[in-house]
C-alpha cells in the first residue's frame, strides 16, 4: 500500500529543501487545532478572524505527524515513524516530509529549535 503525498491544503507543497537532523521542529503556539473525522484541522490564531484562506487541512498521515510535532521532532525521527508505519522506501519518506516540515514552517506552524 503506498501512503498519500502529504498534502498542506493551502500552500504549494514543490519545496525541495532539506533539513539537517539535528535541526528539531515543533508545532507552533500561534495556532490550533483540532481532529475532525480523521483529519487535523489547523488554524493560525495570529491571522484575521475569519481569514478562510488561513485554515489548513492535513490528510491521515499529515495529521499524524501534526500529533508528533507536538513534542520536538527531527526529520529523521518522523522519516523513521512513516517508514515504520506505512510501506514506502526511506527516500519516499524523507522526501514527503522534507516537502511538509518546509511548507509547515513557511506558514509559521512550525517553528526550527
Amino acid at each position: 500500500m503506498k501512503t498519500p503525498t502529504l498534502e498542506l491544503e493551502g500552500t504549494d507543497s514543490k519545496s525541495t529543501h532539506m533539513h539537517t537532523s539535528a535541526v528539531r521542529f515543533l508545532r507552533s503556539s500561534k495556532a490550533v487545532s483540532r481532529e475532525i473525522a480523521g483529519e487535523a484541522v489547523v488554524i493560525p490564531i495570529c491571522r484575521g478572524v475569519g481569514d478562510m484562506e488561513a485554515v489548513y487541512t492535513f490528510n491521515s498521515l499529515g495529521s499524524e505527524l501534526w500529533k508528533l510535532l507536538e513534542e520536538s521532532c527531527t526529520e529523521e525521527e518522523l522519516v523513521a515513524w512513516v517508514v515504520a508505519n506505512y510501506e514506502v522506501t526511506a527516500g519516499e519518506a524523507r522526501s514527503d516530509v522534507a516537502s511538509f516540515l518546509d511548507d509547515l514552517c513557511q506558514v509559521g506552524l512550525v517553528l526550527k529549535n
